[in-house]
């Protein structure tokens, strides 16, 4: 096994060896991880959410199986 000498300034700045084929996984996983956009809300949309939080608190909300319920009665008529 080959010996390795690490200057003592990096020693000082954490220095971390691994083998290169995990740090070579490791890049992959950084670049797809980055590439992935950050979702930003606006002011807008931050206020639409929290009232949306309250009408939920209070039961004002309709579940899925009910919307889909109106739905079908109102485009029988």
């Amino acid at each position: 096994m080959p010996t390795i000498i690490i200057p003592p300034k990096l020693k000082e700045d954490n220095f971390v060896a691994v083998p290169r084929k995990e740090y070579e996984e490791f890049e992959q996983w950084r670049k797809v991880m980055y590439s992935f956009k950050i979702f930003t809300p606006t002011a807008t949309q931050k206020r639409d959410l929290q009232r949306a939080r309250e009408d939920y608190k209070r039961g004002k909300y309709m579940t899925f199986d009910k919307l889909k319920f109106r739905l079908r009665t109102k485009n029988k008529k």
